[in-house]
C-alpha cells in the first residue's frame, strides 16, 4: 500500500517535484512508477474536465484522487505526455565483495537489495524554469538489484520523464552500509531518443557515513560560461566540497583536496634519531606540497604529524580493487609489510655484504631462504616470480636474472656500457654539454675548500691522446659531463657520520666518440675541508698504466653509479615526476570542475598517483624507510631532495624540449623534425621521447583548439585561471614568484603547459621507472650506496690499513664497496614490483575516456594519436635494429624501448602508462 501526498512544484513547467510519505511492505518505487501512474491519473482528469468544459483555479495539491483545481496546472506543466526512462546504474565489485563483506551490516544491506532500496538516484535537469527562473526539481527512483556479470553489477530504475527536460546528471545516495563503486549509468529515454551517459569511475559513501548527494554530470564537456543555467549550482558546489574547510582530520571516504608540507617524514615520538625537517614553508628547505591528511602532531614537534593511522588520499584516487590483485599499490604494500621484515629477519646482520661474485649470482640461481611471515603467503600468490614455496616452514626469494645481465653477464664492468647507459638507461637526464672549462664550484670555498676541479686541460687532453685541445673538443661538442659535485658536497660530512656508508662530491667527464658513442675518461670525487682536515680531491681515469690504476677506477666507478642512482631516485623520479604531479592532481580537483574539458584531459594521467605517493611517504621515503638505509645519503635523502629543488627545479624545463635544451643536448631547429636538433642524435632516450612528446602535443593541440577556438577563451575561463594560479601560489609557493612560470593567456600557453604534465606523467615517468629491474636489478651494475672510502684516501689520512687489504685484495674491498646483502636484496625486491605493469594498467593513447568517445572530432583526434603512438612502436623497433645505433643495437645490448608506448603486464622493460601509477 503506497501512502502519498504529492505537492506541484511552482518551479516546474513541465514535471512534478515532490514531497512524499512513502512506505513499502515489499519492493519501494518513487517517482518512477508512481510518477507514471500520477500522470495518467492528472491526463485522464485533464480530459474529462477539458471535455466538460469546466474551469479552476490553480492549487498546488493533488491527493490520489486529481482535483478539479489541477486544470490550470497540468495545462501549464504538462506539454505532453511524459517519456519512460530506464536507467541502469553498473557497480563494480570490490574485493570486500567476496571476502570481506560479512560483517553485523551486511544482512541490512541484503535486505536493501531485495527491497529495492540500494541506491537512490535522482535526476537533474540542466534547464532552469522558465516561469519561476529557478532550478527544476529532481525526478527520483531507487535503483534495483537486477543481475551480475562477471565483476559488473547491475542496477536497474525506471523514471516517468517530462519530454524537453535536459538531463543535466544524477545525484545518487548510496542507502547500503558500506562504500559502493560507480562505474558508469546509462540513462535509456524509450522514445527511441539517444541515451544519456554518465561515466562516474567513483566510490560513492555509504549515507550512514555521510549524508551527503554524490553529484554525477553527463559526459558532456562545458566551459565554466558555457555551463546550462539548471547545474551551474551543483557546478560550484561540487567543487567546494572536494575544497573541504581546511580543518580536522579527514576520513577515508572523504574527496576533499587541500594541500600540507611533507611533514609527516619522520616520527620523532618514537625515536631522536628518525627527526626530520619540515620539506615546504621555509626558505632553508621548499618543496611542492602533498594532499593534507590532518592529522595529530607529535608529542615532541607540534609542527610535525604523525604517522599513526590510515594515510588518508582522497577516495576517488583509489579505483577499484578487483583489477589491482596483481603488480600494483597492493602488491607494494604487501612487499613492504612481509616480504621485507621476512629478509630482515634471514639477514641478521645489516652490515654484511656478499664474499664474491658467485654468492650475487646465486641469488638468481638458487635463491635465498627465507622463514614463514604473516602475509607472505599472499604476496606469493601475487608476484610468483619472485617468491617461491618449497615446503610449508620455508619461502625462497629467487629473483629472475634481468635482461641486462641474462644477454651479457659482464656487460656492467665496461666502460663502453656506462657511457651507452648514461644516453639509454635507468637516468638519462644526468647528462650536460660542456660548455664552459675549468670547472668551477659555486659553492663557499671558506666552508668547502677551493673552488677549482682537479679535472685539469692537460688530463683531459692525454685522456683524448693528444687528438683534440679540450678547447676544440668543448667548440666540436664533444664533451659532457654529469656533474653532481656542488648538490653532493655539503652532505658528505653529514653521510659520513652516518655508519656503513661514505659520500663524496664528484663529476663524471666523457667523450664523445666518432662512433657515436660515449667514453668515460674521468671521474672526479671530493670531499670537502672540516675543521681537522683539508680538502680531498682525487681524479681517476680508464687510462690504466698498471694494476692499481685499473681496480681504483672501477671503485670510483662504484661511487659515482651510486651517487646517480641517488639522484635517479630522489630527483628524476620521486620530486620531478611523483611530487611535482600530486600537486597538478590537488589544484585541479579544487578548482576544475569534473565536467570541465581540461579536467577530463588530463585525469587519466592522475590516476593512482596520489595513493602510490602515500604509500611512498609511509615506506620508501621516510624516516628509516627503504631509501634511507639503501641509498646513498642516507637519512639525508629528503633533506638532499629539497635542495635539489631549490637549486634545479623550475616548471619550463620541465617539458621534453625544454629539458633537453636547458641541458645543451638539443638546441631549437625550426628545419629539424621537432623542432629540435640534437646534440647526440643516437640519444634514444631523447629521439623516442620527442615523437612521443610530438604525438602528446598534437593531441592536446587537437582537443585545446576545439573548446578555445578564441584566444579570449582562455583568459576568460575563471576555474582555469584558477587551477593555473594555485599551482604556482599554493602547489610551489616558495617558487611562485619565479619569473619563469609560463604564462596562461593564449592557447598555445594552455597547449605547453598541459603537454608538459602529460609528459612528465607519462614518459618522463615510464623513461625513469620501468626500467628499473632490467638495469638495477643485478647492483653492481647500478649500485645504490658505496660503502667505504676509496683506499688512497683512506692511506693518505694514515690509515695503511685498509689501503694494504685492499692492495692484496683488490676485490675484497670492491665488494665492500658494494651495498650490504640486506640493502641489495630489498631493493632488488621493490625494484621488480615498481618495475611491473599491472594487467589493468592504461597506456597513452591506448583508450578513449567515455567523455571523449562522445564528441565526434575529439573522437576522431584521439583516434589519430591512437593511431600515432602505434607507428611509434615500429619507429622504435626499427631503430632497435639498425646497426648504425650503437647505444642502442649491438652484441648483448638490451634494446630501447622504454618508450614504447605499449605492454604486456608484467616487468617488460616497455610500455607508457598514462600515469605514475606505481
Amino acid at each position: 500500500m503506497l501512502h502519498s501526498s504529492f505537492q506541484i512544484s511552482n518551479q516546474a513547467p513541465s514535471f512534478f517535484s515532490f514531497s512524499r510519505n512513502y512506505s513499502s511492505s515489499s519492493s519501494t518505487f518513487l517517482y518512477g512508477t508512481s510518477h507514471a501512474i500520477i500522470n495518467n491519473k492528472v491526463r485522464a482528469h485533464h480530459e474529462k474536465e477539458k471535455s466538460s468544459g469546466r474551469k479552476g483555479r490553480r492549487t498546488g495539491r493533488i491527493c490520489c484522487s486529481v482535483s478539479k483545481e489541477t486544470k490550470t496546472a497540468v495545462e501549464d506543466q504538462l506539454d505532453s505526455s511524459p517519456v519512460m526512462v530506464k536507467g541502469v546504474v553498473n557497480v563494480l565489485m570490490s574485493t570486500g565483495d567476496n571476502l570481506t563483506n560479512i560483517g553485523i551490516t551486511r544482512p541490512f544491506d541484503d535486505i536493501q537489495d531485495l527491497l529495492g532500496k540500494s541506491l537512490l538516484v535522482e535526476i537533474f535537469s540542466s534547464h532552469l524554469d522558465p516561469q519561476t527562473g529557478k532550478e527544476k526539481g529532481v525526478i527520483a527512483a531507487y535503483a534495483h538489484r537486477q543481475s551480475k556479470e562477471g565483476d559488473i553489477v547491475k542496477y536497474e530504475c525506471s523514471f516517468a520523464m517530462p519530454k524537453n527536460f535536459g538531463i543535466g546528471g544524477v545525484l545518487v545516495t548510496n542507502e547500503h552500509h558500506k562504500e559502493t563503486f560507480l562505474r558508469d549509468i546509462v540513462l535509456f529515454p524509450l522514445d527511441d531518443s539517444k541515451p544519456v551517459n554518465i561515466s562516474c569511475m567513483s566510490w560513492v559513501h555509504s549515507k550512514f557515513d555521510c549524508p551527503e548527494k554524490r553529484i554525477f554530470f553527463t559526459n558532456k564537456s562545458y566551459l565554466p560560461f558555457q555551463t546550462p543555467a539548471g547545474i551551474q549550482r551543483l557546478r560550484e558546489a561540487d567543487l567546494e566540497i572536494k575544497r573541504g574547510d581546511g580543518t580536522g582530520e579527514r576520513k577515508t571516504y572523504e574527496r576533499i583536496y587541500d594541500y600540507d608540507t611533507y611533514n609527516d617524514l619522520g616520527d620523532p615520538d618514537n625515536s631522536d634519531d628518525l627527526v626530520r625537517p619540515i620539506l615546504g614553508g621555509s626558505k632553508e628547505f621548499p618543496y611542492p606540497r602533498r594532499c593534507r591528511t590532518g592529522r595529530s602532531r607529535t608529542k615532541k614537534d607540534p609542527n610535525s604529524e604523525t604517522r599513526t593511522g590510515t594515510m588518508y588520499v582522497p577516495r576517488d584516487e583509489a579505483f577499484s580493487e578487483v583489477k589491482q590483485l596483481t603488480f600494483s599499490v597492493r602488491t607494494l604494500r604487501s612487499a613492504l609489510k612481509a616480504l621485507v621484515p621476512s629478509i630482515e629477519t634471514a639477514i641478521i646482520d645489516t652490515k654484511l655484504g656478499f664474499p664474491y661474485f658467485t654468492a650475487i649470482d646465486s641469488l638468481f640461481d638458487e635463491g635465498m631462504p627465507l622463514p614463514k611471515q604473516e602475509g607472505l603467503g599472499f604476496f606469493r600468490t601475487l608476484v610468483p616470480r619472485l617468491i617461491k614455496a618449497i615446503q610449508d616452514t620455508t619461502d625462497i626469494l629467487l629473483f629472475e636474472t634481468p635482461e641486462m645481465i641474462d644477454r651479457d653477464k659482464f656487460s656492467w664492468f665496461r666502460d663502453e656500457e656506462l657511457g651507452r647507459q648514461t644516453l639509454a638507461g635507468l637516468n638519462p637526464l644526468g647528462i650536460q654539454l660542456v660548455t664552459e672549462f675549468p670547472f668551477v664550484s659555486k659553492l663557499d670555498p671558506e666552508v668547502y675548500g677551493p673552488p677549482e676541479s682537479a679535472i685539469t686541460k692537460e688530463l683531459i687532453e692525454c685522456e683524448l691522446g693528444g687528438r683534440l685541445t679540450v678547447e676544440e673538443a668543448i667548440k666540436q661538442k664533444r664533451l659532457f659531463i654529469v656533474d653532481y659535485h656542488d648538490l653532493l658536497l655539503p652532505y658528505v660530512h653529514k653521510v659520513r657520520a652516518l655508519e656503513n656508508t661514505t659520500l663524496y662530491g664528484s663529476r663524471t667527464l666523457f667523450f664523445f666518440t666518432r662512433k657515436n658513442t660515449l667514453k668515460p675518461i674521468a671521474i672526479e670525487l671530493t670531499r670537502p675541508a672540516s675543521p681537522t682536515k683539508p680538502q680531498w680531491k682525487q681524479v681517476f681515469s680508464p687510462h690504466n698504466w698498471d694494476a692499481t690504476d685499473a681496480w681504483l677506477w672501477k671503485l670510483a666507478k662504484i661511487h659515482a653509479g651510486a651517487h646517480d642512482s641517488g639522484v635517479h631516485q630522489l630527483v628524476s623520479h620521486w620530486l620531478r615526476t611523483h611530487a611535482c604531479t600530486e600537486t597538478y592532481v590537488i589544484a585541479a580537483n579544487r578548482q576544475l570542475s569534473a565536467m570541465h574539458p581540461i579536467y577530463r584531459l588530463l585525469h587519466p594521467h592522475f590516476r593512482y598517483t596520489m595513493e602510490i605517493n602515500a604509500l611512498a611517504r609511509e615506506f620508501l621515503i621516510s624516516g628509516g624507510g627503504i631509501i634511507e638505509t639503501s641509498f646513498s645519503p642516507g637519512k639525508y635523502s629528503m633533506e638532499l631532495c629539497s635542495v635539489a629543488y631549490d637549486k634545479l627545479w623550475r616548471f619550463d624545463t620541465q617539458s621534453l624540449p625544454g629539458d633537453l635544451i636547458s641541458r645543451g643536448m638539443a638546441v631549437e631547429d625550426p628545419n629539424a623534425e621537432h623542432g629540435l636538433k640534437l646534440t647526440i642524435e643516437d640519444y634514444p632516450y631523447a629521439a623516442d621521447g620527442l615523437l612521443v612528446w610530438s604525438s602528446i602535443k598534437e593531441w592536446v593541440t587537437d582537443y585545446v583548439c576545439h573548446y578555445y577556438p578564441r584566444p579570449e577563451l582562455v583568459k576568460k575561463d575563471q576555474e582555469l585561471q584558477a587551477w593555473w594560479t594555485e599551482v604556482r601560489v599554493k602547489g610551489h609557493p616558495e617558487k611562485k614568484d619565479e619569473p619563469w612560470w609560463p604564462k596562461l593567456e593564449t592557447e598555445e600557453d594552455l597547449i605547453g603547459i598541459l603537454c608538459t604534465i602529460i609528459w612528465v606523467a607519462s614518459g618522463h615517468h615510464a623513461a625513469v621507472n620501468f626500467g628499473q629491474y632490467h638495469y638495477a636489478g643485478y647492483f653492481p651494475n647500478r649500485p645504490t650506496i658505496a660503502r667505504v672510502r676509496m683506499p688512497v684516501e683512506a692511506l693518505e689520512d694514515g690509515d695503511s690499513e685498509e689501503f694494504e687489504k685492499f692492495w692484496e685484495k683488490p676485490e675484497t674491498a670492491l665488494m665492500k664497496c658494494f651495498p650490504s646483502q640486506i640493502q641489495a636484496t630489498v631493493v632488488m625486491s621493490i625494484l621488480d614490483i615498481l618495475s611491473s605493469h599491472a594487467p589493468d594498467e592504461e597506456y597513452l593513447g591506448g583508450e578513449s575516456e567515455a567523455s571523449w568517445a562522445e564528441n565526434l572530432e575529439i573522437k576522431a583526434a584521439f583516434e589519430r594519436f591512437n593511431g600515432r603512438m602505434k607507428v611509434i612502436e615500429g619507429i622504435v623497433d626499427a631503430r632497435n635494429a639498425n646497426h648504425e645505433l650503437r647505444n642502442r643495437c649491438g652484441a648483448g645490448i638490451v634494446p630501447y624501448e622504454l618508450l614504447k608506448p605499449f605492454s604486456e603486464p608484467g616487468v617488460t622493460g616497455m610500455g607508457i602508462p598514462n600515469s605514475i601509477s606505481i
